[in-house]
């Protein structure tokens, strides 16, 4: 793992930053970048349109991408995968698909840990709808209160939506139980893998998972490319969220034939190049190889807990059993000092509320100092981290 960093040119070019802002967005290695300028610079075309050369060779490498990512996440096949520009599309995507299937008096549950990407989208359907939201309270260690969602799941409940991994907390969730409880009731789970994926193996089909979301972004691919996975027979139940291009099968005045998944959900030109770079990513984790990826950053992150919890005045939000993800407040001083100082000394955190303003409201904080690690990252990073901290706290007490 020590020779992992010279994959990332943006360490080359700039040794003096530690970056611990990988939830937000991981940085790029050079296999993804070279791909992505070679699809540029030598065969770019549009897809599924062209007859020549280079049109063919994108839609061979778009396909081929989306059966890789089938395989990379466990799903039956390439048709369950729909590409999307984000995890946030791909949540809102559902919603307004989902939409059709819901009438008056259903339920959705939603967690009180859900990034705003998958709490929103549902938020809105309640009141475009006549539905009602139930919340999965989180208990004060940070993990699902599994006692309340056994009480409160119905036949009424329709959708379970739940994180994977907090983007704040870090905690990992027991999806497996999730959806054997929900399936029990007849509902289907929609589960946000944006933080998990990046580094642990994931297999939708043996945890029986109805929808999965997640992002190229945070797992060392590029923006604008998010990933939802669907089964097959519940994605055939679902109208398209947009209109256009290479969605359909046929048009006239008279009548309009979708195409099959994932094509009806694919409108327009797609994030081709993004796609291309994606598939070099995953190229790159399995070189490394995911276990081995999942074991160093949980060391990695038992060493950053330990560090921390020598500083005076620190308090992890809920539980220390977290993986790769530490968010915590210092005793009257200001995140948001801490987080401008540390950057102005060359060490990226994130500070605020990351997109999770219920959890925050949950444990009666108004910001955290998030600390998210990469593959790039050692525990050189994390001294340097820890010792520009101790300064600014110095300045700020």
């Amino acid at each position: 793992m020590d020779e992992i960093k010279k994959n990332f040119p943006i360490f080359t070019s700039n040794p003096d930053v530690v970056y611990l802002d990988s939830a937000a967005s991981a940085q790029k290695p050079q296999s993804v970048i070279d791909a992505m300028n070679d699809f540029y610079c030598n065969s770019y075309a549009n897809i599924h349109r062209g007859l020549y050369n280079w049109s063919e060779n994108a839609s061979m490498l778009y396909d081929d991408v989306r059966a890789k990512v089938a395989k990379f996440i466990g799903a039956s096949d390439m048709s369950e995968i729909v590409f999307t520009k984000g995890s946030t599309e791909a949540f809102n995507l559902l919603a307004s698909s989902y939409r059709s299937l819901l009438i008056d008096g259903d339920e959705i549950i939603v967690s009180e840990a859900e990034h705003h990407s998958n709490f929103l989208p549902w938020k809105d359907l309640e009141l475009q709808k006549n539905i009602k939201i139930k919340y999965l309270p989180i208990l004060e260690d940070g993990s699902f209160d599994y006692d309340w969602f056994e009480k409160n799941i119905s036949d009424k409940v329709k959708l379970v939506c739940v994180t994977a991994q907090s983007n704040v907390i870090g905690l990992k969730n027991d999806i497996g139980k999730i959806v054997k409880i929900s399936h029990n009731y007849g509902a289907k789970v929609c589960v946000d893998g944006a933080q998990l994926t990046a580094h642990d193996k994931v297999n939708v089909s043996v945890l029986d998972i109805d929808f999965y979301v997640f992002s190229s972004h945070k797992i060392y691919g590029p923006t604008g490319l998010g990933i939802l996975y669907g089964k097959k027979s519940l994605l055939d139940l679902l109208l398209p969220y947009q209109f256009g291009g290479d969605m359909v099968e046929s048009v006239s005045l008279d009548k309009v034939v979708f195409k099959e998944p994932p094509s009806k959900f694919e409108a327009g030109t797609p994030p081709v190049v993004e796609v291309v770079g994606f598939g070099a990513a995953i190229d790159f984790i399995e070189s490394i190889g995911m276990d081995k990826i999942s074991k160093y950053l949980s060391g990695l992150t038992t060493y950053l807990i330990a560090k921390l919890s020598e500083i005076s005045g620190v308090k992890f939000i809920s539980s220390m059993d977290s993986n790769s993800i530490v968010s915590f407040v210092i005793d009257k001083v200001s995140s948001f000092d801490i987080g401008f100082l540390l950057g102005k000394n060359n060490i990226c955190v994130r500070v605020g509320k990351h997109c999770a303003e219920p959890l925050h409201t949950r444990f009666g904080i108004d910001s955290s100092i998030r600390v998210s690690l990469g593959i790039y990252n050692d525990k050189e990073d994390i001294d340097k981290f820890i010792e520009t901290l101790k300064k600014v706290l110095v300045m700020l007490r």
